[in-house]
């Protein structure tokens, strides 16, 4: 797993408990997702296909940094699969973790369309 983007936890990442808002840190998955299947590809035309369970291990609370990491899991002939793990920064203590992201490369009118790429670019 290689954890590229970092984020510190600010009031408005919060939830009425005052930990992180599961929805903040999912909107930032799916987002360093998009960019992490992007440079695997080394193409653009992508969408969220789908997302499995998404196990709530901890939370994080105000000032904490957080870490987001992907991994390749597999390429389909449309498609790629990563996995994501989202930790504290210097506990290492995992806050999510998402086994399965698709992500589906489309054509110009948004069907899929093969990518023929078999291994990461980047």
């Amino acid at each position: 797993m290689r954890f590229f983007s970092r984020k510190l936890i600010k009031p408005q990442d919060l939830n009425a408990h005052g930990t992180l808002f599961g929805g903040s840190v999912l909107a930032w998955v799916d987002e360093e997702a998009a960019i992490y299947v992007i440079c695997q590809l080394g193409k653009s035309n992508i969408a969220t296909k789908f997302m499995s369970e998404i196990d709530f291990v901890s939370s994080a609370k105000l000032g904490d940094i957080i870490e987001i990491g992907m991994e390749t899991v597999n390429f389909g002939k449309s498609s790629i699969t990563v996995k994501c793990e989202v930790r504290h920064k210097f506990t290492k203590e995992t806050i999510i973790r998402i086994d399965k992201i698709v992500f589906v490369h489309l054509d110009e009118e948004g069907r899929p369309t093969p990518h023929n790429i078999n291994k990461p670019v980047n």
